[in-house]
């Protein structure tokens, strides 16, 4: 089990006995909160969340990999694909994405990891959400991070891995933002660059 991270916390991808990592996962799992009332046990309920990861030269967008574009152009990034009900939840990843380091083009330097409600619900019928870094060389799980505490939002900015000198670090950022697509959530990643 790796660490796990409380928003604002940062944690260094060089691998405990040197080096650096070449290929990383991050993994989003989630689950619908269970329904109240009468009529909660005759309706199952799927909820459909997005993961994104937008890549970053500066502050400027180069590149962007999700459920409607599953590979960056340059090859390095890629989506798993679309989970539309979700029901991890409780360890195992609902999407992923995958991240060659050693393949990102140079002039990236951060990237900026995203997830949205594309049909609208809130946080507040999700539970069990987090997104967690993965070796994908072994399988080790590095961090994790809790979304914690449901909300009337639609959206979270989830994570930042982002260049330190010659190797690569990871932030939790878990700030609440409201969206559809990872494009409506720009202005909010805007602060994380």
């Amino acid at each position: 089990m790796g660490i796990s991270l409380d928003k604002g916390q940062q944690i260094s991808l060089e691998k405990a006995g040197g080096g650096s990592l070449s290929v990383v996962r991050m993994g989003l799992g989630w689950r619908a909160a269970p329904r109240k009332g009468f009529l909660a046990r005759m309706t199952a309920r799927e909820i459909d969340l997005d993961a994104s990861a937008v890549l970053f030269a500066g502050k400027e967008p180069v590149d962007v990999v999700f459920f409607q574009q599953l590979t960056s152009k340059d090859g390095s990034v890629r989506h798993t694909g679309d989970n539309r009900v979700g029901g991890a939840g409780q360890g195992g990843d609902d999407e992923s994405i995958l991240v060659d380091l050693q393949r990102l083009p140079v002039h990236v330097d951060q990237i900026i990891f995203t997830v949205n409600s594309f049909t609208g619900q809130t946080f507040a019928e999700v539970e069990n959400a987090f997104c967690r870094l993965i070796d994908e060389s072994n399988g080790q799980e590095l961090a994790r991070y809790t979304l914690s505490g449901g909300g009337k939002y639609t959206a979270q900015v989830m994570a930042k891995v982002h260049r330190s000198g010659t190797g690569w670090n990871m932030s939790a950022i878990g700030e609440p933002a409201d969206g559809r697509t990872f494009k409506d959530l720009l202005p909010a990643i805007a602060s994380h660059l």
